[in-house]
């Protein structure tokens, strides 16, 4: 999937965005504790866990996501459904 070319740039409408856009400091140490959030080993597991998920689905450019299930499964699902479900609302 392709970075999103808006990521970092000031242009998000959240209150939380907003936020970091008129505090750089706040955002800068928030940026420092995801980076070290983002390098722990617990991460670093979870994140290869969910890879061969993916590897083992034979998942590529076929606009699915692995889904967890509520058993704690994973299935195919449509990258809309999952990433639809549980997001706030206005």
């Amino acid at each position: 999937m392709a970075r999103n070319k808006l990521a970092g740039t000031k242009v998000g409408k959240s209150k939380s965005a907003k936020y970091y856009q008129n505090n750089p400091d706040a955002k800068k140490k928030k940026d420092e504790y995801n980076a070290k959030y983002g390098a722990s080993l617990s991460r670093k597991l979870y994140r290869a866990f969910l890879n061969a998920m993916n590897k083992k689905k034979g998942k590529k450019g076929d606009g699915k996501d692995v889904s967890h299930t509520k058993k704690g499964d994973t299935v195919l699902e449509p990258q809309g459904k999952n990433r639809a479900r549980n997001r706030g609302r206005k």
